[in-house]
């Protein structure tokens, strides 16, 4: 009778050098809207529980070219006060006053054009929070060219994305590279995690918005997007990032979650 073999779950086991780094770990946010803003604001709070439990944290930069209009104000994390002021630097200057960090908030697009500067592309973590299937593409055409020909402290190694429509989103996190794992008797340690553009090209396309066109007031806003599908995204994506400092170890790379019916469904590692 042969012997079975034994069933060893999938996972993605973290490096040591973003477990227990020496200098803050680099993460490139690119968005500041409604999603991007709620994520900011984990993100900070993130980097204050990271180094008060002796990790050397985070360090952030915001990419946006778009600025507040009135149509921002109540879904998104502005106020009348900051009507005109670019988004990325509005939300910075807050967590910056709010948590006494030095983050940097970019007034530009995250696109081939206006990131001449590898060293500001590059980012060890990039998280995309955009609304069109077009940025998505343009952003792994990025990171993958950074992944071969940047080799500096900040090199790339995992992107992961946000995306929804009006009450439903994933998240998916995926790697630029092949992560060195270790030799494990309990677990498949898997060592990349698919582009998230190369594994959902139909998902992209169910989820993209019809247009870029902005929206001229909340009400038409909502339309387009529930009030709280962006915080439940960040929240719950958030939570992934910190799983992934905190325990080291990944069974789950991303999920998708529907608003209508609460159902969260996680994405396995494979």
């Amino acid at each position: 009778m042969k012997k079975q073999k034994k069933y060893k779950p999938a996972v993605h086991i973290i490096q040591k050098e973003l477990l227990q780094p020496y200098n803050p770990v680099t993460v490139n946010l690119i968005g500041a809207g409604g999603t991007g803003g709620q994520v900011l604001t984990a993100l900070a709070r993130m980097n204050y529980a990271l180094t008060t439990l002796g990790h050397a944290g985070l360090f952030v930069r915001v990419f946006d070219d778009d600025k507040v209009d009135i149509a921002n104000l109540g879904r998104q994390l502005f106020t009348t006060a900051e009507l005109g002021q670019y988004k990325s630097v509005a939300l910075i200057n807050r967590i910056n006053r709010f948590f006494g960090t030095n983050w940097k908030g970019e007034t530009i697009r995250y696109d081939k054009p206006s990131l001449k500067n590898a060293d500001l592309a590059s980012a060890t973590i990039t998280i995309s929070c955009v609304d069109t299937v077009r940025a998505r593409y343009e952003i792994a055409e990025i990171l993958k060219y950074l992944a071969k020909q940047y080799g500096g402290r900040n090199h790339v190694k995992y992107w992961l994305d946000f995306g929804n429509n009006r009450s439903s989103g994933q998240v998916i996190l995926s790697t630029l590279e092949k992560i060195t794992q270790p030799a494990s008797e309990l677990y498949r340690p898997v060592e990349s995690l698919p582009l998230l553009t190369d594994e959902f090209k139909d998902l992209l396309s169910a989820t993209e918005q019809a247009d870029d066109v902005p929206s001229c007031s909340l009400a038409e806003a909502l339309s387009k997007q529930d009030l709280f599908i962006n915080s439940a995204l960040a929240n719950c994506g958030a939570s992934l990032l910190w799983q992934l400092f905190r325990e080291g170890i990944l069974f789950n790379r991303g999920f998708f979650l529907n608003l209508n019916d609460f159902r969260t469904q996680p994405l396995k590692v494979a």
